[in-house]
């Protein structure tokens, strides 16, 4: 399970730097700008979601 949240990181990640390529630093929330900059907001909440279940599941072994 642990493999498996940290390539749901890594592929997180991965959709970040596919999507700030497509940036237009002039007008972020128009056209393609905007919905990257969606998966990114999306992909940074997937990372933090991840991080708090491995912390939640590290306290449970310890706590078992």
């Amino acid at each position: 399970m642990k493999y498996f949240i940290y390539t749901i990181m890594a592929l997180s990640l991965a959709f970040i730097g596919i999507s700030a390529s497509v940036l237009n630093f002039q007008n972020l929330t128009e056209g393609e700008s905007g919905k990257a900059l969606i998966v990114i907001l999306a992909s940074i909440c997937v990372i933090v979601l991840m991080i708090i279940l491995l912390i939640s599941r590290s306290i449970s072994k310890k706590h078992s």
